[in-house]
């Protein structure tokens, strides 16, 4: 489990949906998917009104039918566009219709636009003050945009920071994750599996990375997963439409990687020596 700032835990891995919901003929077993993901202890589902324009989040407001909400974890972002005073909370209204809740976990500015960051924090404070939202976040911000965020009225009350990370594009440990860290502010990973490789040729063919998942009696996806939230204070949300590949997801919790595999992980894909900006799918 990893610790919010407010104390609240939350599982290391989750769910992303990035491309779920956007075609009729699969939605049936990405519901299972996510269902599958949430039964095995993946209740931190993370969305966007971004994705499938909105599509990803009625998909999701149909698969936790049935469910206690307050046992789920649900996460949504904001265009940049519709952060401010004007759109804010049409868009979060909009959110919440589709996902079919009347509140949400964490709700995250996607990305820096235009709208002054100042404007857009005194609408997620409003927010958060009329039950529409528990606590908000911030996503794709380098470690340059966390201090101008941090020197804002309530700016401190961000509770994450979603960016991409894999093993194979390891940038943000060198400023980034540090300062996040120091700061006591989880990270949230997207694609941690490199798209299932997609990100990075050669990934998962990797000898040194086969060998470890065969020494763990798990797959080299597991190891990806495993890689990414060693820490404590990550968490991971893989992207999955389907139930097997779900479950394979939720019991990378279990592998522990030792200081030696870690080692090896760092000879073939080192973290970086220098400032590295942040990789943006």
């Amino acid at each position: 489990m990893v610790s919010l700032p407010d104390g609240t835990l939350v599982p290391a891995i989750g769910q992303g949906t990035w491309f779920l919901g956007e075609s009729p003929l699969t939605g049936k077993q990405e519901v299972q998917a996510i269902r599958a993901g949430i039964d095995a202890g993946m209740i931190l589902i993370d969305t966007a009104e971004m994705y499938g324009n909105g599509k990803s989040e009625e998909l999701i407001g149909n698969a936790i039918q049935g469910y206690d909400r307050d046992r789920l974890f649900l996460v949504s972002k904001v265009y940049p566009h519709h952060a401010g005073k004007k759109n804010i909370w049409k868009s979060c209204k909009e959110s919440l219709r589709r996902l079919n809740t009347d509140y949400l976990d964490l709700y995250l500015l996607h990305w820096r636009g235009s709208i002054p960051l100042t404007e857009t924090v005194e609408c997620m404070e409003q927010l958060k003050e009329e039950g529409l939202i528990r606590r908000w976040g911030v996503s794709n911000f380098d470690t340059a945009d966390m201090e101008e965020l941090w020197q804002i009225p309530k700016g401190k009350n961000c509770s994450v920071n979603q960016v991409l990370y894999h093993m194979a594009s390891r940038g943000i440990e060198y400023d980034l994750l540090p300062w996040m860290r120091s700061h006591k502010i989880p990270l949230m990973a997207y694609c941690p599996l490199a798209q299932a490789g997609d990100l990075k040729g050669g990934l998962l063919e990797s000898p040194c990375l086969n060998q470890i998942a065969k020494a763990h009696g798990c797959s080299v996806f597991q190891v990806l997963l495993a890689f990414v939230i060693r820490g404590g204070d990550v968490i991971a949300i893989p992207r999955t439409g389907k139930k097997e590949h779900a479950l394979d997801n939720a019991r990378s919790i279990a592998v522990k990687l030792t200081e030696e595999e870690l080692a090896e992980i760092d000879r073939i894909f080192p973290a970086p020596k220098e400032k590295v900006y942040l990789d943006i799918v």
